[in-house]
C-alpha cells in the first residue's frame, strides 16, 4: 500500500506532572528562560496525566489521518504495558501500524513533562532499538523527524532510500539528536521539501546568534530545502521559498492556552497536509496556526488536533488582519 503520509520517528508515553511550587526566570528579552524548584525540596504536584503515542512524526501522523490523508507510521515500540497503549491509539487513529516494530525485553520510551503554567520542560529519554527501514514502497510524503542517538545507520538508509524514490517529498523537522550532526543536517536537507524548526533551533542548527528571522530563513534554504518554516511561538511563523517571504500571525486563543506541548507539531503538520492537498503556501499558512490554536486549549499534543471541515470553520470566522503578509 502507498501511503499518502508516512511519519518516521521515535515514539513515546509522555506523563504530564502539573506543579505550582516553582517559578520562571528569563532575560530582558523573555527568549531564554529557565524554571527553577529548590533543590534537594519535596516538591508538591497537583496531577498527573499519562498520554500514550506521542512525539514529532507520531503527533503529525495522527494530525495528517484526522485531517483525511491515508496515513502510516514508522517506529519502533518496546514489548511493554506502554507499548501495547501506544500501539491500540494508533490503531484508533486510523494509523497504519504494519511498520511500527515492537522489540522483545524492551522498554517502550517514556518521557516526563513538567508542567507549570501555560509551558512546560520535557525530560526525555530514548531507548536503544535495533532501528530497521521496513519496505514502505512509495509514499507520497515522509515526514521526517526526531530519533534516538543510536539511530546513525537507520538515518543513512533513509537517506539511500530517498535517493532511490526521487518522487518521495521529504518533510524534515530534525529533533535533539539530528540537530547536533551535521552530516545529517546536510543530507537531509538537500532532499527536503519543507524544513520547519522554531528561531531557537535555527540558531542552534546555523551556530549563530542572528536575531532576524529573514536571515534565518536564508541561511537554511542555503542547506537545500525548498521551503523553509520557522515558527516563533506566540509571535507568528515564517516562510521563505524561491524569492518570497511571508509572515503569519496566530490565530486568535478563544482563551488562554492550557498548555503547549504539541504546538510546533500541529503547526508542521498541518502546514504539510495542506501542501499535500494542494493548496498553496499562503493557504497552508492559514491552516497551520489553527491546529496550534486548537491543541493548547487541551493537555497533549494530540487530543485538539482537528479535522479539515473543522479548520474551514475556524477560517470563516478569522478576523481580517488573519492572513499571510508578504515581508
Amino acid at each position: 500500500m502507498n501511503y499518502d503520509f508516512l511519519g518516521i520517528g521515535d515514539t513515546a508515553t509522555d506523563a504530564f506532572i502539573r506543579i505550582k511550587a516553582a517559578s520562571v526566570h528569563c532575560d530582558l528579552k523573555k527568549e531564554k528562560c529557565q524554571i527553577c524548584m529548590g533543590f534537594a525540596d519535596k516538591i508538591p504536584y497537583e496531577d498527573v496525566y499519562i498520554v500514550p503515542a506521542v512525539g514529532n512524526s507520531a503527533n503529525a501522523s495522527v494530525a495528517a489521518s484526522r485531517l483525511g490523508l491515508k496515513t502510516a507510521f514508522v517506529s519502533n515500540l518496546g514489548d511493554d504495558y506502554f507499548g501495547k497503549e501506544c500501539l491500540a491509539r494508533f490503531k484508533k487513529e486510523n494509523i497504519g501500524d504494519e511498520f511500527i516494530a515492537i522489540h522483545k525485553e524492551k522498554k517502550t520510551n517514556y518521557h516526563y513533562v513538567l508542567w507549570y503554567e501555560d509551558d512546560r520542560t520535557i525530560l526525555i529519554k530514548h531507548e536503544k532499538y535495533d532501528y530497521q527501514l521496513p519496505d514502505i514502497a512509495s509514499p507520497k510524503w515522509i515526514y521526517l523527524s526526531s530519533l534516538g542517538a543510536d539511530s546513525m545507520a537507520f538515518q543513512e538508509t533513509v537517506i539511500e532510500y530517498l535517493n532511490s524514490h526521487k518522487d518521495i517529498k521529504l518533510v524534515f523537522q530534525p529533533g535533539t539528536f539530528q540537530m547536533k550532526s551535521q552530516e545529517l543536517l546536510d543530507n537531509f536537507c538537500k532532499k527536503t521539501e519543507i524544513f520547519f524548526c522554531n528561531k531557537e533551533e535555527a540558531q542552534r542548527i546555523l551556530k549563530t546568534t542572528e536575531n532576524d528571522i529573514k536571515e534565518l530563513l536564508k541561511l537554511v534554504k542555503k542547506m537545500g530545502p525548498k521551503i523553509v518554516v520557522i515558527t516563533n511561538g506566540k509571535l507568528g511563523a515564517y516562510a521563505h521559498s524561491e524569492d518570497n517571504f511571508w509572515f503569519m500571525p496566530p490565530y486568535p486563543d478563544p482563551k488562554s492556552p492550557l498548555e503547549r506541548t504539541g504546538a510546533g507539531d500541529a503547526f508542521s503538520s498541518t502546514f504539510t497536509v495542506a501542501m499535500a492537498l494542494g493548496k498553496t503556501i499562503e493557504q497552508a499558512l492559514t491552516w497551520a496556526p489553527i491546529n496550534s490554536m486548537s491543541v493548547v486549549q487541551y493537555i497533549g499534543s494530540q487530543e485538539g488536533l482537528l479535522t479539515a471541515e473543522q479548520i474551514e470553520k475556524f477560517l470563516e470566522m478569522a478576523p481580517e488582519s488573519y492572513r499571510p503578509q508578504k515581508i
